[in-house]
């Protein structure tokens, strides 16, 4: 142990620690500061940041024998408090620059310094202390962070009114449309939200600390497990294996389509005979602390027989390949799509043009800030009750139960704080494991992933492998016909992979009025990491396809990519690939209102590309739906307060994406005649024991299914409390005249599913649509790609908050710019870590970001005419920047990411 004086926000304090802690660590564990989190525990995302002395620095590699004694330090909570916000905290409320908010006082801290030392700073020079300061973000994008400081570092100045960030409520009273700030927003920039591994701290003494026991290969049979080592360590309690769990020891993977060739109960929560992929658990430590507990699990020898390792969906569908499932072919799901007439005949014609392409995505990871987190423990009312980064609480309490021997009512699933997920939370990750500690000791347990762990043991965006051709018209310039064969790698686990199959046939050629489509799509078990959700879930990977054809097509024909897309997108009497029709036909307008801007930037570019740097001009069009596939239901309940507000219990899961503000915003829209304020509308944090099943927290359905629930309660409660005369009855008056209180909403969008013999059907209801125009610039001898601007023209009906949905375009921006550059999980290890796996910071992401929304199309569907937002921007970013490339320098990149070396080495096969 050590001991040093330091003074921290002002106040001198004595800390006593263990050799070789780090500033985080005692900051945290000793002193109970967990404003500063800690995200990589590498150094690489600033989240940790603290001021040292006047320098910003990265508390999770900063070791205490490098912090000088009395050494003044600051945190996030030295800078203001809740109720009295310091001018960066309050920008950063007002510009909507917290979403999820994990990272948000790393950066604000980190902001502080930079205005100490510079109180004027330009834009660039912002953005140039965050690339310096490792700060980094997944979900805005970075402009509204840097928004922020410029106008905070106004008021600091004295050149701006302290009241110009302040949020200032519209005439009429209405939040719905507006800016008004999230309600969680002040607690994340003050620190003061807990996020898991904070309320981790808070546990009570006989938790227990979790590490696992993982593969280090791809594929092998189980031979035995050494134990005896390990649980001699000190602090050593048990290690529990496959024999410990109380149930079937499977998570089961949903599986009801019936052109399913496997169960969906291949997924163990521990191996039991075989590793399906690295990183697999395999064993659970369950010790005193979480040091002790991963100084046993290296104890632990694993004695495995490898078996032959399949890492891409090629690998695995070869003749020799064996079955990762014995019993269960690797290619274990098809769906076809057959729409219209044979394209064979179109393909025939001598008068139409055709364009082919083989194309690949990549396997993207999701790289959260916060890596995955979670505890458990049996609660009084005799449910284990599981905390963690659940997006999906009743979905997930269904998934493991049996495979822990439990009913699922008999599970209470608690979504914490969290910070963003981007979808690999709507697969199970840890709870299941939580759930054996717990009902194999009796004790409380807790659990929290290394970022390598967050790495290589979440699921990950699975790669597409397309082979696509198009025809169109030579004299109309009209799409005639449309094949395509696809393989989706899904790693080793089936969960979700049916849906994301089939969102192939939905949204390869989606946007345009295509009369004779033929398509099949495969899912494929292989012994990569599994494939789980990530935001757009099918969509990015067919639209790579999709709007490059496109791209193509028009070259071809010698017309402009957005006169074609013009000739082609959907009008009235247009369908979709799957045969239905479309909701709005809000496409032409979109696509005329950019046409000025395509325009200036086409010439822009022609002006100042040279042979050493190539300018390009991109567009691409997206669309994505709204809900689950079929009919889509949520229920809720709206409980009138006695304080006259309302709470609204929905488990409207948040990750980032505002759940908070989605429920206040509809809840203030829908009960705005009684006259109810917005901070009087409480939010609820999920719980499956507490509210009725509102679904997950994915496919871009909440605002549309869950908002329609709560409007539907709202209504319920209108209704109930309006007098005669038009005003309403207090709480007080209801309960007096012997009415309830608590108003229950169910909603259904009725969708029908697609067919599992010919695809064609009509799953979503409601629908976004985004096209996007990128501008790039290429380095002709070095083959990097920059991108200089984005403009994204979004129409996703109407808008609840505008903070919410600009900051998650600004996000699939970001994430759209990696997906198409830089970011990969191809190798276990070289890609194990932010920068590793090619993370977007701030340098990657323009600071020129536009957004043009189109209102004029409210969704029928969705509660006062909104649609979903999160994934519909996310659709096609990455291909306008590969249509840009296409356009700066003529090659065509077909596999994903667009990293230097590709485009260099397309470059140079082009030039001979």
């Amino acid at each position: 142990m050590e001991q040093k004086i330091l003074v921290v926000n002002g106040a001198e304090k004595t800390v006593i620690y263990p050799h070789k802690s780090t500033l985080a660590d005692v900051l945290r564990e000793n002193l109970h500061l967990t404003g500063t989190k800690v995200g990589c525990a590498q150094g690489q995302c600033g989240a940790c940041s603290v001021i040292i002395n006047g320098k910003v620095v990265r508390s999770c590699i900063t070791k205490m024998q490098r912090v000088p004694d009395k050494a003044n330090i600051t945190t996030i909570e030295g800078i203001g408090q809740p109720g009295h916000l310091a001018p960066l905290q309050r920008s950063w409320v007002k510009h909507g620059a917290a979403q999820c908010g994990f990272c948000t006082p790393g950066f604000i801290v980190s902001a502080k310094g930079l205005l100490d030392e510079n109180p004027s700073p330009s834009r660039q020079e912002v953005r140039q202390w965050f690339q310096e300061h490792r700060n980094a973000c997944r979900c805005t994008g970075y402009k509204p962070l840097v928004d922020a400081v410029m106008d905070a570092a106004a008021v600091m100045r004295g050149e701006a009114a302290p009241d110009s960030l302040d949020f200032v409520m519209p005439a009429d009273r209405r939040i719905w449309g507006s800016t008004y700030p999230r309600p969680t927003a002040e607690a994340k920039a003050t620190g003061t939200l807990d996020y898991g591994a904070d309320l981790g701290l808070r546990l009570p003494e006989g938790t227990l600390h979790l590490a696992l026991v993982q593969a280090e290969v791809h594929h092998a049979l189980i031979r035995g497990i050494d134990t005896a080592a390990a649980e001699k360590m000190p602090g050593v309690l048990r290690v529990l294996t496959a024999k410990d769990v109380q149930g079937k020891n499977r998570i089961f993977g949903l599986v009801s389509n019936p052109n399913s060739k496997g169960d969906g109960w291949e997924r163990p929560i521990l191996c039991d005979t075989k590793v399906f992929q690295y990183g697999d658990a395999v064993a659970i430590v369950c010790a005193d602390t979480e040091k002790q507990a991963r100084a046993a699990a290296a104890k632990v020898r694993l004695d495995l027989e490898e078996l032959p390792a399949y890492l891409s969906a090629q690998e695995a569908m070869a003749e020799d390949a064996i079955e990762i499932h014995p019993g269960t072919p690797n290619v274990y799901f098809t769906q076809p799509l057959v729409k219209g007439d044979d394209p064979e005949e179109v393909f025939a014609r001598d008068d139409v043009a055709v364009v082919e392409g083989e194309f690949h995505t990549s396997r993207q990871p999701h790289m959260p800030i916060e890596p995955d987190v979670g505890f458990a423990y049996m609660g009084e009312d005799g449910l284990l009750h599981i905390h963690s980064k659940s997006i999906a609480v009743h979905l997930h309490a269904f998934m493991i139960a049996a495979g822990l021997g439990l009913p699922p009512d008999k599970i209470a699933m608690i979504a914490n704080p969290m910070g963003g997920t981007f979808g690999y939370k709507l697969s199970p990750t840890m709870e299941a494991l939580l759930g054996v500690a717990v009902l194999a000791t009796g004790r409380p347990a807790s659990l929290r992933y290394t970022y390598f762990q967050q790495m290589t043991y979440t699921g990950k965006r699975s790669p597409f492998h397309i082979k696509a051709k198009m025809a169109a018209d030579r004299k109309t310039g009209r799409i005639l016909a449309l094949e395509h064969d696809y393989s989706v790698d899904h790693g080793p686990y089936c969960e979700f992979a049916d849906g994301l199959t089939g969102r192939g046939i939905q949204f390869i050629g989606a946007g345009y009025d295509i009369p004779s489509i033929r398509g099949m799509g495969r899912a494929v078990a292989t012994n990569h990491c599994w494939g789980a959700a990530f935001r757009g879930f099918g969509g990015p990977q067919s639209f790579f396809a999709g709007e490059s054809l496109v791209d193509e097509m028009a070259l071809a024909l010698g017309m402009d990519p957005i006169e074609f897309r013009l000739a082609n997108c959907y009008r009235p009497g247009a369908t979709t690939p799957t045969g239905q029709t479309p909701d709005v036909y809000c496409l032409p307008a979109m696509l005329e209102a950019l046409r000025p801007r395509y325009k200036a930037a086409k010439e822009r570019t022609r002006k100042e590309s040279t042979p050493e740097v190539k300018k390009g001009v991109g567009i691409a069009l997206g669309v994505y739906g709204s809900g689950l596939d079929g009919a889509d239901s949520a229920s809720v309940f709206v409980q009138y307060d006695p304080d006259g507000g309302v709470t609204v219990g929905a488990s409207w899961e948040d990750h980032g994406q505002g759940a908070d503000i989605g429920a206040v915003g509809t809840a203030h829209e829908a009960l705005f005649p009684m006259g109810i304020p917005p901070e009087k509308i409480r939010f609820s944090w999920p719980d499956s024991s507490k509210q009725p099943p509102a679904g997950p927290a994915g496919g871009s359905r909440s605002q549309v299914v869950v908002g329609g629930a709560i409007r539907t309660a709202c209504e319920a409660l209108l209704a109930t409390a309006k007098k005669p005369d038009g005003t309403f009855m207090t709480h007080a008056e209801l309960v007096a005249a012997g009415k309830p209180t608590r108003f229950d909403g169910v909603y259904t969008v009725p969708g029908t599913p697609c067919s599992a013999e010919t695809g064609l059907g009509s799953p979503f209801l409601v629908f976004m649509y985004a096209i996007y125009l990128a501008e790039i610039a290429v380095d002709a001898a070095t083959g990097k790609v920059t991108v200089e601007h984005m403009t994204c023209l979004a129409d996703i009906g109407k808008v609840n908050n505008r903070l919410v949905t600009d900051g998650q375009i600004y996000g699939c921006m970001l994430q759209g710019i990696g997906y198409a550059l830089s970011e990969d999980y191809e190798d276990v290890k070289k890609h194990s870590s932010l920068a590793g796996a090619g993370f977007p910071f701030i340098e990657s992401v323009p600071d020129d970001l536009e957004i043009i929304y189109f209102e004029d199309n409210p969704r029928a569907y969705g509660p006062f005419g909104a649609a979903g937002a999160g994934e519909g921007p996310m659709a096609s970013p990455h291909v306008a920047i590969t249509n840009a490339i296409r356009d700066a320098c003529g090659v065509r990149v077909t596999s994903l990411p667009a990293r230097p070396e590709k485009v260099l080495a397309a470059l140079l096969a082009d030039a001979n």
